[in-house]
This record gives C-alpha cells, sequence and structure tokens, in this order.
C-alpha cells in the first residue's frame, strides 16, 4: 500500500452513512445549474468512497468533479444523517492539491494572506494606480475594469477595490469608548466591557467603512475596542482551495496570537460570517488530526462570535436603537450567507437590529447561496459563479429594495456582481454594521 493510500480521509464511512434519499439534490447549488448527478452531494460522497478504496482515480475528470462544489453547505443542512459533505470536499482538494499542484495566481495570493506587510504595500501602491485601470463607483464600493478585455472571469465584471489605509492601519490598538452614558444606563451591562475586533481580509482592504462603523457602534454603547493589528487571515481562502500548508501556517499564527489577549477581552467580534465560521468550525475541522491544536482552537470558539450576534445579546443596542426616533426610508432585503444561517445559526439577529430603523422585506429564498464559492469559483469556475448569482440577483430585483444586505464580504462581491451583470442598477449592498452605524450617526446629529 503506497504512503498516498495510507494518508487518505476516511470517506468510506461517511459514504457509507449516506442513504441516498436525495434531499440534499433540490438545495445543491452547483445541482441546480448543471443537473449532473456527478456532482450532487450523494454523487461527490459516493466518488469520494470510490477514490478512498482505489476505485476511482483522481484524474482531472474527478479533480474537475470535486473542484464544482460551492462548499454552500445547504446538503449539510437537510441531510437526516449530518454528513460534513463539506468537510470531505476540503479534505479531497488537498489531495488535488499534492497531485496537480496550485495555479501560479492561487499560490500568490495565499502567499500575500500569508504576509501582512507585502499585501499592505501592495495594496497601498495598488491604491495609488488602481484608476488608471479600473472605473471606480464609490456608491457601491465597486469598480470596472476600463478595458473590457474578452476573459471570462473578467469580462464587463464588477470587482472591488483597494481603499486609501486599509482598516488595520487607520486606528491605534486600544481605543477608549468616549460615551459612557449607554454603558452606565440601567438596562445595560456594558460597563467595563471591551472586545476585540477581528476585520477579515476584505474588510481591511476593500470594505474598510465596515471596521469604521463597528468602531462608531461601539463608542456609542461605551465598549472599549482593541484592534489586534497581528492578525492574519483566518485561512478560509486557502482552505477551500486545499491549499493546507498556508491554513496550517495561518490558523496556528492566529491560535497562538489570540491566546495572548483573549482572557483580558468579553469576545472577539466578527463582522463577517465565513471568518467566524471559519474560525469556529472549520478550524477544528482542519486540525481533527492534531489533537493539541484542535483543543486549543475549541477553547477560543466560545469567544469568537459574529459581531451582529454579539451586539444583539450582549448589549442593549437594540433599545438604543429603537429609540434613536430615525426611521428611514430605504427598504432593506437581508440575504441569509451560508456561513452565518447554516453554519452558526445566526438570522434573526441581523434582522432584529436593522428593522429597528428600517423597512424590510424579505425576498423569495434569502436561503439561496449566492454563488460566491471561493477563490477557483471566482476564477477559473466563475461560469458558475456567474449562474449561481443570477436568480438571487432576480430576487433580490423583485422586492423592490434599494438595499440589499448581509454580514459577509464575499456575498458583497458576488451579489454586487450579479446585480451588475443582471443590469440591476439601482440597488447597493451594505454590512447591517454599516445601517446600524448610520442610524446611530443620525442620531448625534439631531
Amino acid at each position: 500500500m503506497s504512503e498516498n493510500i495510507l494518508k487518505k480521509f476516511d470517506y468510506t464511512s461517511i459514504s457509507d452513512d449516506c442513504i441516498k434519499c436525495g434531499k440534499c439534490k433540490p438545495v445543491c447549488t452547483i445541482f441546480n445549474i448543471n443537473q449532473d448527478e456527478a456532482t450532487s452531494p450523494r454523487g461527490f460522497i459516493d466518488l469520494l468512497g470510490a477514490y478512498e478504496r482505489d476505485e476511482l482515480e483522481l484524474d482531472k475528470n474527478a479533480k474537475d468533479i470535486f473542484e464544482s462544489c460551492f462548499l454552500c453547505t445547504n446538503c449539510v443542512d437537510v441531510c437526516p444523517n449530518d454528513l460534513p459533505t463539506d468537510m470531505i470536499i476540503e479534505q479531497v482538494r488537498n489531495d488535488i492539491a499534492k497531485k496537480y499542484g496550485i495555479a501560479w495566481y492561487k499560490r500568490a495570493f495565499f502567499f500575500l494572506l500569508r504576509n501582512r506587510k507585502i499585501m499592505d504595500f501592495l495594496a497601498k501602491m495598488g491604491w495609488v494606480v488602481q484608476t488608471c485601470g479600473i472605473k471606480i463607483d464609490e456608491k457601491k464600493q465597486s469598480a470596472l475594469f476600463r478595458i473590457n478585455l474578452p476573459i471570462e472571469m473578467i469580462k464587463d465584471r464588477s470587482i472591488p477595490f483597494a481603499d486609501r489605509t486599509s482598516f488595520l492601519n487607520k486606528y491605534p490598538d486600544n481605543i477608549k469608548a468616549t460615551n459612557t452614558k449607554n454603558a452606565n444606563d440601567n438596562l445595560s451591562n456594558l460597563k467595563n466591557k471591551k472586545v476585540a475586533i477581528f476585520i477579515g481580509c476584505m474588510g481591511n482592504y476593500a470594505y474598510t467603512n465596515i471596521g469604521d462603523s463597528l468602531l462608531t457602534i461601539l463608542d456609542n454603547l461605551g465598549v472599549d475596542a482593541f484592534i489586534p493589528k497581528d492578525q492574519l487571515c483566518c485561512s478560509a481562502p486557502a482552505y477551500f482551495t486545499g491549499d493546507f500548508d498556508s491554513v496550517d501556517y495561518l490558523l496556528k499564527q492566529n491560535i497562538e496570537y489570540f491566546e495572548t489577549f483573549v482572557n483580558d477581552v468579553d469576545a472577539i467580534i466578527v463582522p463577517e460570517a465565513t471568518c467566524s465560521a471559519m474560525m469556529n468550525i472549520d478550524w477544528a475541522h482542519y486540525l481533527h488530526d492534531q489533537k493539541d491544536w484542535k483543543k486549543r482552537a475549541e477553547a477560543l470558539a466560545p469567544k469568537i462570535i459574529m459581531a451582529t450576534k454579539w451586539l444583539e445579546e450582549n448589549t442593549n443596542l437594540s433599545y438604543i436603537l429603537e429609540n434613536t426616533g430615525k426611521r428611514f426610508s430605504d427598504l432593506v432585503t437581508y440575504h441569509d450567507p451560508c456561513h452565518a444561517k447554516k453554519m452558526q445559526g445566526i438570522s434573526a439577529q441581523p434582522r432584529t437590529l436593522i428593522s429597528k430603523n428600517y423597512d424590510m422585506v424579505e425576498m423569495s429564498d434569502s436561503n439561496r447561496c449566492c454563488g460566491f464559492g471561493g477563490v477557483t469559483m471566482q476564477s477559473e469556475k466563475y461560469h458558475f459563479a456567474k449562474a449561481a448569482g443570477l436568480p438571487k440577483a432576480a430576487m433580490i430585483k423583485d422586492t423592490q429594495a434599494s438595499i440589499v444586505s448581509a454580514e459577509c464580504s464575499a456575498c458583497r462581491m458576488q451579489i454586487t456582481n450579479s446585480l451588475h451583470t443582471a443590469k440591476v442598477e439601482d440597488v447597493v449592498f451594505k454590512n447591517p454594521i454599516e445601517l446600524i452605524a448610520a442610524a446611530l450617526l443620525e442620531k448625534e446629529s439631531n
């Protein structure tokens, strides 16, 4: 038996537990696009069992199949046996990476995620020269290429752009709240509270108003903020691509760093669904065969909380928003990020907070995956991401909302592009944190 076979993940035990009921097929993002049984969740599971038993070669056809999954976890959500289809797809992608390598541009991207200072420098340089190549729309926080090259993955595509200064470089490490009134309010238990902020890569470099808005909210609550400057990427992009060397480095660096301050804060709040789910759930999945590290990751998890969940459940923010006296005329619809509702059960909290100052309308299927799907899906398999995004854009248009919101920058990038592709030009995307801060700033100005 070869060394490679010895190192294979135990796919067969999961494959044997699949009862082939088919409940996963109607909710599967890729199956809804191509109607191919091989790329349905039960198809993935069956093929992976065959792969472990040496009945299936990991050839380029198998590679193409296993890289077509969006990792949306819809199948996990409805599976009667709770089979971790997403986890085993992530595992086989590492085998794919070992056999076929990782494309140069992905390696370059993951290198930058591991080296914050180089990323900072390139982001700053990018801000200086980016207007030469892209046309920026500040309102939508998106941009279009000035030269529309006939390449599928960039043709007529809306993309995020770098801000002048990253969030982590904009503020000091410790920010003392100036508004102590709400912290001392009889309805509040916020006095002497302090939270750390994990901002996420896209929030750090592109959508920096999310972090600005989070600081506005914390200041209004009288909660002190700590910005850990040495935080690195949560490792989700590398994990979904199969670059486990980068995953190992990034998560262990973060775990060691978080352990130095976690006991000094009430929570590490994260305004990003994917980052939060990665740290709370997928770190332990990845570390399944590294028991000591897994135990350390699991010890941190209870303190790593999505921002709206912590704000709604642990502060009097809902009461404060209700008493701002401000009601915006904008109609808001909410998209449930896969890594929020399905993986972490977070859905009601952002809606509760937004609805205090905005009228809300539900789209026909807020739970449907927007189609982001990770680095591979956004590059060589962009045609799948594009196809998955159009139904979501249509749902948003049908609500007649002027704002679509979700606590996820990956969803923001994908949905903004899907709205552009579908020519729905009168809708903008806002993180719920931005909407909440706007209500608090309005109160301050009155």
